[in-house]
């Protein structure tokens, strides 16, 4: 049994998970928020209180780290008896919170792939170039690391994984399918960190197709769906980091992503970057003075985590898994709709941080009962799907399927019955 958690990282994501794990701290024990900013820990510490989330009494301390400093993060997790850290601060910091845990033998989580600072939608293959090369070093040492436990990567990966082994016998393609049909009623925001947010956009989209690497331009190609609740709607192929690890481990020969965005956002964007403002290159001002116009750009932009009040419409979010069963062919789509309203009312969060807490919050659940604590480096892929899916649905995340005229909850769809 693993007890007492580390959560790195403060934002809106960082928000959910704390409030997630404070819902269950009977099961996880202590509970540490650690930021470089640790005011904004004790921010979330006292909604935390304020919203009576802690099941028990219990410790919910907040502490200064900068997650790149590999001794002081050891440190921490020395100090506090850490079991469990889950990583929701920048990407950029993954490769240095993973080394303390491999140092210290604490499990590890985190919700995206690790990035260069200095490299911008680097060409696959992504994991491969970062986490999977530590992946000897977990197996020898015992230490249990799940790869992109968010929402997309995470839940997605869990569903094409539940899909494979119960509604296929063969998988041909496989679509990620990310919607936010909400308003958060400024002129123009992100919904997670802008630096992230916008890196993702900027080069080429890279996706799997027939078995190989395809890029294209960002915004080149788009669909329409009629999707459950959110109903017609547009999505543009884009790379993502479950791409890459789905390809490998799945052996799925086409899997693309889709992330719809609006007319708004894309002009916008467009515009930020023929002007040079989403530039991860430093440039110089007459001042004499270095700025990176990417940050700048982050730094004037909304904090995502403040666009939660305000927040009105629902988040789609699914893998579509065309193949073939028992030699007919198969449609499957597998999804979860979230309301932003409802997750503001419950804990104080916009759904698309919701969507990406609450796996990871979960993911650390059944580590500590001992289901996911695999003593190796895995992607959500790998792990039984189905204590995930189950989980999540009694802490908010509750999953359907739809397959023609039929939409169920995966509760009454006879392939996720237990065999």
């Amino acid at each position: 049994m693993k007890k007492n958690v580390l959560i790195i990282g403060a934002g809106g994501v960082g928000h959910v998970v704390a409030h997630k794990c404070a819902q269950h701290n009977r099961k996880l024990g202590a509970i540490h928020l650690a930021s470089r900013n640790p005011a904004k820990c004790q921010q979330i510490i006292d909604s935390i209180h304020a919203r009576g989330s802690l099941q028990e009494p219990g410790i919910l301390e907040a502490h200064a780290l900068d997650a790149l400093d590999i001794d002081a993060t050891r440190a921490l997790i020395r100090q506090l008896d850490i079991h469990i850290v889950i990583n929701v601060g920048s990407a950029f910091v993954n490769m240095a919170v993973l080394r303390a845990c491999l140092d210290t033998g604490a499990a590890y989580l985190d919700t995206a792939i690790h990035e260069d600072p200095a490299k911008i939608c680097e060409q696959p293959p992504w994991y491969a170039n970062y986490e999977w090369k530590y992946r000897d070093e977990c197996q020898q040492k015992g230490v249990t690391a799940i790869l992109g436990i968010g929402f997309d990567p995470g839940v997605v990966n869990a569903y094409a994984a539940l899909a494979q082994q119960r509604w296929f016998d063969r998988i041909d393609s496989l679509d990620i399918i990310d919607v936010n049909a909400g308003s958060h009623g400024r002129y123009f925001a992100t919904n997670f960190n802008p630096e992230i947010n916008f890196r993702e956009f900027t080069g080429q989209a890279w996706t799997w197709q027939q078995g190989q690497w395809v890029s294209n331009q960002m915004f080149e190609v788009r669909r329409t769906d009629d999707l459950p609740v959110v109903g017609t709607q547009s999505t543009y192929l884009t790379g993502h980091d479950e791409i890459h690890s789905l390809s490998q481990i799945l052996k799925i020969p086409t899997i693309r992503f889709w992330m719809g965005f609006g007319e708004h956002y894309i002009n916008v964007f467009s515009v930020l970057k023929s002007l040079g403002l989403l530039s991860e290159q430093p440039v110089q001002l007459d001042s004499g003075q270095e700025v990176v116009p990417l940050q700048l750009v982050k730094a004037v932009l909304p904090d995502p985590a403040s666009l939660a009040p305000d927040y009105t419409g629902k988040t789609c979010i699914g893998t579509l898994l065309k193949g073939e069963k028992d030699g007919k062919p198969r449609e499957v789509f597998l999804y979860n709709v979230c309301d932003h309203a409802e997750t503001y009312a419950e804990i104080g969060s916009q759904a698309i941080s919701y969507t990406a807490g609450v796996p990871a919050a979960a993911a650390a659940l059944l580590i500590a009962d001992g289901t996911w604590d695999v003593q190796r480096m895995v992607n959500v892929e790998e792990l039984p799907p189905l204590p995930l899916l189950r989980l999540q649905a009694g802490m908010g995340l509750p999953t359907r399927v739809r397959e023609g005229t039929t939409d169920v909850a995966l509760e009454d769809a006879p392939e996720a019955q237990d065999a």
